[in-house]
């Protein structure tokens, strides 16, 4: 089966989340990653447990680093950046998340590298970026979601600010990173011209605040927390019903409409109060509690075939054991096994190229002979290396 990017080989020198989630995807599409790892220690999320897999892998490893080759390099010893450097020049991508200047001072920094390979993509992961008031400083996802803005509006309204569930700031800009790099492998195919990409997760925890930004540099107001209802738009919430949660999207006056009927209280929909949204958001402390009144009278199930028989969006509260073994999950091949081990399947489904699970995370420097090898360097030096720590 064809895979989209097989012609491409990617150089991993990032370690926890952003980056290897990145590279993960890039992998789920076919091309070969190459995971440098730091001998007798490798990512540090490989052992960010529990709970563990058979074979011994963190499932937090397991997340973001299947469909990868490890080879396990001490980059601050001069030969093991000679061999990064030679990696570097049949590379078509590097990515890196060190401190700025960090890849530099290693001789392993993109002026450095282009040198030796012009059409390199060369791809930085950092906290706040190359450049600006923070950029030394480390990043992590809990705190660019606190000084990004976004656990502001996360939480109940009278309640302390909160972080999400998973860290969203790393994975969306393993996905920024992904497509960036896609960008940039199109434009060499047009010019031959490698790139730098420097990309910041406090500048992507922006960006994706999206319309939350827009109302607040439109308007002049600070946005405010809401709990689980929705700032412009009523009744868009989870309610509790008998014997659970159903989230409710009501996203027009129609379905409104729809819904007031399917509830039994059509007079809701004429009544001036809430008949539009902008009312709704205005009344939304008056509309809020007679909708609970009502829905807690019936289980969910009863509720999902009500309303999705009206046609207004909603749907279940699952928890992730039943969201990840429902039938739309198995449909869609979204829990996969490899070697034993399950997992969460590629999201895209692609008609010709489809992204596949190949292969298992694999073992620290696992596959350090096997690349070394393709480099032209003998069994012996291998060893040799090995003796000395450069290499494991």
């Amino acid at each position: 089966m064809p895979a989209a990017l097989s012609d491409l080989l990617v150089l991993d020198l990032s370690r926890v989340l952003a980056g290897p989630y990145a590279t993960m995807v890039l992998a789920d599409l076919g091309a070969r990653v190459v995971k440098i790892e730091q001998p007798g220690i490798g990512d540090e999320t490989r052992q960010w447990g529990p709970p563990f897999a058979a074979n011994g892998l963190s499932a937090y490893f397991i997340a973001v680093n299947r469909n990868k080759q490890s080879v396990a390099i001490t980059l601050k010893h001069p030969t093991g950046q000679a061999i990064v450097r030679a990696l570097a020049q049949r590379a078509d991508v590097l990515i890196e998340n060190f401190l700025p200047g960090t890849m530099a001072r290693m001789g392993l920094g993109y002026d450095d590298l282009r040198v030796l390979n012009p059409g390199l993509i060369y791809c930085s992961i950092t906290g706040y970026g190359q450049y600006g008031p923070d950029a030394a400083r480390p990043g992590y996802d809990t705190v660019i979601q606190a000084e990004g803005g976004l656990m502001s509006i996360t939480g109940e309204p009278n309640g302390p600010p909160l972080k999400t569930g998973v860290a969203v700031a790393d994975i969306t800009t393993g996905l920024y990173a992904a497509t960036s790099i896609l960008a940039a492998l199109h434009y060499r195919t047009l010019t031959g011209e490698g790139q730098y990409i420097d990309l910041a997760l406090f500048d992507v925890q922006l960006s994706w605040l999206a319309n939350v930004a827009s109302a607040y540099l439109v308007s002049g107001k600070p946005p405010q927390r809401y709990g689980n209802g929705h700032a412009t738009i009523v009744p868009y919430q989870p309610f509790a019903a008998a014997d659970g949660y159903i989230m409710i999207a009501v996203g027009n006056d129609r379905q409104f409409e729809r819904f007031c009927t399917a509830l039994n209280h059509p007079e809701w929909a004429s009544d001036e109060r809430f008949a539009t949204n902008p009312a709704r958001v205005a009344h939304r402390d008056v509309l809020v509690p007679l909708i609970a009144a009502v829905i807690v009278r019936e289980p969910v199930a009863i509720w999902i075939e009500r309303l999705r028989a009206a046609d207004v969006p909603c749907g279940p509260v699952n928890d992730i054991p039943t969201a990840l073994h429902s039938r739309q999950a198995q449909a869609r091949a979204m829990v996969q096994q490899v070697a034993g081990i399950p997992m969460v399947g590629p999201a895209a489904k692609l008609s010709a190229t489809p992204a596949t699970i190949r292969t298992a995370p694999p073992a620290r420097g696992a596959d350090t002979d096997a690349v070394l090898r393709e480099l032209g360097y003998a069994p012996d030096q291998l060893a040799a290396w090995r003796v000395d720590g450069v290499i494991e």
